[in-house]
């Protein structure tokens, strides 16, 4: 018998540590080769490590919230044959001994069916118990939402829950209340402490970072979205009933990509390791997603490539997938400009922190009829401000107000962001 070390990999984009999100295995379980072990959480995304080798769990390293940096150890698995090196992030000792099952349990995981949770059981036909299938991330946003996984009948293979079972079982309101991951609510009088972390502390981290080394610029200025109005009502009296309603996003994007051909330092990003603003040519949109995890921002590529229909679909797609935490790293990663918006909550104005290494953010208000005086006669106008924000020491106030002001143009003459 011989030991197997497990390491925390190289997870890419940079990342030097990771933050323990959950175990799939406790000491003393029985693991095959690729069956879920941790999951951990970078900067970037959720992500799964497998089990590089089959064998006996023996110890594991970490509490969920905790980080772990690249290259320390994650767990020992006890192997029946002696492995010097698993790809240069392994090592290997001698065992003592062969590891016994904890409190007489023994469990086998395999990578086909990741076992859950011990409360995660479901009774078969013959009243026996078993374990609940879900994929991780059905199992976490179960958990957010309060739900017994064991209560929601699963219409995947083998029972498995899948997403829209689960989907299901929310929309139903029958949740039940949390009862771990929160703080224990004492008489009243009493304080309630929150720990800070996950996505929580990355977004507390990567603002805090945005607005002490970035000189933010901010700009506000109301655009007449009445003709926008007009036109987005129009267009969905003429969608199927099927279809996701247009909202003021794809306009919007589709406005900007047009401006930012004409201010390429607002859709740059700034590489401090090289003292360079790198300015693209394509146009990708980081849209300001809130989940029940806190803020994401999924990407959508190549705007310009796109009709006003694809754009509605893929924010609705990304918007989706970053709400259920199954959006992908690659999603998450390699936006030149975001924007934000706070939909019906999005008050009179704002100041959006920009989003490094980005140079700028647009952000949208709340649109509402207010009288005003067009055409030299006080008249109902729909009105809407855009407060952005940029990186003062790249974008002067001038570039920046004129690039507001172009986007503008565009939204109150929507004609303007279809043409050529």
């Amino acid at each position: 018998m011989s030991r197997f070390v497990l390491k925390l990999p190289d997870l890419g984009e940079g990342a030097v540590d990771a933050e323990i999100v959950a175990w799939r295995v406790e000491p003393g379980d029985l693991v095959v080769e690729d069956a879920p072990l941790v999951e951990v959480m970078t900067e970037k995304a959720t992500l799964e490590i497998p089990a590089p080798v089959a064998g006996r769990v023996v110890s594991v390293h970490g509490q969920p919230g905790e980080r772990r940096a690249v290259g320390s150890e994650l767990a020992v698995l006890e192997t029946e044959a002696a492995i010097a090196t698993h790809e240069g992030a392994a090592t290997t000792e001698p065992a003592e001994g062969s590891a016994r099952p904890v409190a007489g349990r023994e469990r086998s995981l395999s990578p086909a069916k990741p076992q859950p949770s011990s409360t995660d059981l479901t009774e078969d036909s013959a009243g026996r118990r078993g374990p609940v299938l879900a994929a991780p991330a059905t199992r976490r946003r179960a958990l957010e939402a309060g739900i017994d996984l064991a209560s929601v009948a699963g219409s995947g293979p083998d029972g498995r829950v899948l997403t829209r079972d689960l989907d299901a079982r929310i929309a139903g309101g029958q949740a039940r209340a949390p009862a771990v991951h929160e703080a224990q609510r004492g008489p009243s009088g009493q304080t309630e402490e929150i720990e800070i972390k996950g996505v929580r502390r990355l977004i507390a981290e990567r603002m805090s970072e945005s607005a002490r080394t970035i000189p933010h610029f901010s700009y506000v200025e109301e655009v007449d979205v009445t003709e926008l109005e007009r036109l987005r009502v129009h267009l969905n009296t003429r969608r199927g009933a099927d279809a996701a309603p247009l909202t003021y996003l794809p306009f919007l994007i589709l406005a900007l990509v047009r401006t930012l051909a004409e201010h390429p330092q607002c859709n740059a990003l700034y590489d401090a390791s090289r003292g360079v603003v790198v300015r693209h040519s394509a146009v990708h949109v980081g849209v300001a997603t809130q989940t029940p995890q806190g803020l994401k921002v999924p990407v959508v590529r190549d705007a310009g490539s796109r009709s006003l229909e694809a754009l509605a679909l893929e924010i609705r797609r990304l918007s989706e997938a970053a709400r259920a935490n199954t959006v992908s790293r690659e999603e998450l990663t390699g936006s030149t400009i975001t924007v934000t918006s706070l939909g019906r909550l999005g008050g009179v104005a704002s100041t959006p922190i920009i989003h490094a290494p980005e140079l700028a953010i647009v952000g949208v208000n709340r649109a509402v009829e207010r009288p005003v005086v067009w055409g030299g006669a006080v008249t109902i106008r729909r009105m809407m401000n855009l407060s952005s924000s940029f990186d003062h020491r790249f974008v002067d106030g001038y570039e920046a107000a004129a690039m507001i002001q172009s986007l503008k143009e565009r939204l109150e003459h929507p004609a303007m962001i279809f043409a050529s």
